[in-house]
């Protein structure tokens, strides 16, 4: 019998999912919970296992604790944001139960392994990058000197043994909807863009885009990109929609989905016998004869990361796409009824205090249905963290978060101050959702639907009196940096 292990996303911030399948390193304007996805597929290869999402089932630190005496191992997995939370409760953990066995896994300790190892003793290993065999073969006994792509103290000296190569076959990995009706309810998963209940999964690995600022292809998943087989994608649709006849849609988290045509369209082939509604996540460089396919196959909504209305910028962080691009992309997804949720960040190489308001006329311009904003956030790793520290342009204590997990400026620019950067987030989304046709299209949907009547009455309740504490937080902090004005350049 393997060691008796528990697969834990942990406790974080109110209405934050402590990143194991974010992408997004703080809590949103809206409570929202994404899929443990990378914990789910170890937590299927192992007999006696139990993937714990905290998050979402509102499992406290205490609870997290206690469920913990009664497992041999522990695999945590970690963020930038969260590390510091995460590794007081392995130490409340390793209190409480002195014998389990912990491993962090997730991009932060992937990227800094030696830092991570002492900054918690406590941590008994570290998995770089893909994770999926390591933690399978520790747990059935396997020494941790032979175990590829770990890393781990030994004689006060930090062991790094050779990295464990990427994953090819894919289709042999289990269906993560397997472990999630064994482990998890999925009723508690909500995302305001996606309906409800929603169950979101991958089917490939790795992205070959090279944007700076993304975390997840550089630290890991990877540039390379893996694809599971058609046929494989098709047989877990087909039994999650046995198993949860209550699910509204299924949601493709891939790094990107869509992002080779032939693929994408003989993928849709599969997936249109089965009747499901899904979402995915989408490049502006997706063409009209792709869309049409996956609209067909029964595609409602796209997540676009857009970024930016500046084509220099686009440029800089080296989007590999362009404004023109996106218009035509966006037209195209309203020709064929294909809803989008567009995704843009201020605060990325080359931002003004003009090209931010590019950026939003840009947005209006779209006129896309839901929009998130966040300000650029350099993770270590990164081309974009590279770029921030060798020009001098992190700032304060480099904190991405605040006491509540809400999103901090970073970074900033000569003339534009990070605190100008978070204050234009939050004018981006009132100008953008205080206009009449956005406030129409809310409520006409209201209106026509009971369910989202009541699903909009209670967003807009959160999402005004967050706004509220958050402007009041801009103003805290554009006061205090009035007082005693910051520059440009790391602190220490």
């Amino acid at each position: 019998m393997p060691l008796k292990t528990l697969f834990l996303n942990p406790p974080s911030f109110e209405n934050f999912d402590g990143g194991a399948g974010s992408r997004w390193p703080a809590t949103r304007e809206i409570e929202s919970y994404w899929y443990p996805v990378w914990l789910a597929y170890p937590a299927g290869m192992l007999e006696g296992a139990r993937l714990l999402d905290a998050p979402p089932h509102h499992v406290t630190g205490e609870e997290t604790i206690d469920i913990a005496k009664d497992f041999e191992f522990l695999v945590l997995f970690t963020s930038t944001p969260g590390f510091p939370g995460d590794i007081r409760l392995a130490h409340a953990i390793k209190s409480a139960n002195p014998k389990i066995k912990i491993a962090f896994v997730g991009p932060h300790v992937s990227v800094l392994p030696e830092k991570s190892l002492r900054d918690c003793l406590d941590i008994d290993f570290i998995c770089r990058k893909e994770f999926d065999y390591a933690i399978v073969d520790y747990a059935k006994g396997k020494p941790l000197a032979e175990i590829p792509g770990v890393s781990f103290l030994k004689d006060g000296k930090v062991v790094h043994n050779p990295d464990a190569p990427q994953i090819q076959d894919l289709d042999a990995l289990p269906h993560v909807t397997e472990v999630y009706k064994r482990d998890l309810d999925v009723t508690k998963y909500t995302v305001p863009f996606l309906l409800h209940p929603f169950v979101s999964l991958y089917t490939t690995r790795g992205c070959p885009a090279q944007c700076t600022f993304c975390l997840w292809p550089q630290t890991l998943s990877g540039h390379p990109w893996r694809k599971r087989s058609s046929d494989d994608v098709a047989r877990e649709m087909a039994k999650a929609k046995e198993m949860w006849p209550e699910v509204k849609e299924f949601f493709f988290d891939d790094d990107t989905f869509n992002i080779q045509k032939a693929r994408t369209i003989e993928l849709c082939a599969k997936l249109k016998p089965l009747g499901l509604t899904w979402s995915c996540t989408s490049r502006v460089t997706t063409d009209f004869e792709t869309l049409k396919a996956m609209k067909e196959a029964g595609c409602r909504l796209l997540i676009v990361g857009y970024e930016s209305g500046d084509q220099q910028i686009l440029k800089n962080i080296k989007k590999g796409a362009t404004v023109e691009r996106a218009r035509q992309f966006t037209k195209d997804c309203h020709k064929l009824g294909l809803v989008v949720h567009g995704d843009f960040i201020l605060g990325l190489p080359g931002e003004t205090h003009e090209t931010i308001n590019t950026t939003i006329a840009f947005a209006k311009e779209l006129d896309v249905e839901t929009i998130q904003v966040s300000v650029a956030h350099a993770y270590p790793g990164t081309e974009l963290y590279d770029y921030a520290v060798k020009n001098g342009f992190m700032v304060g204590d480099n904190k991405m978060v605040d006491e509540g997990g809400h999103q901090l400026a970073h970074i900033q620019y000569p003339g534009l101050p990070a605190d100008d950067i978070l204050s234009a987030v939050h004018r981006f989304y009132d100008e953008y959702y205080f206009r009449p046709k956005a406030v129409f299209r809310i409520l006409k949907k209201a209106a026509f639907d009971g369910y989202e009547r009541k699903r909009l009455y209670k967003e807009a309740r959160t999402f005004l009196k967050l706004r509220a504490a958050r402007n009041k937080m801009v103003k805290k902090h554009a006061a205090a940096a009035a007082a005693t004005p910051a520059s440009v350049g790391m602190t220490d």
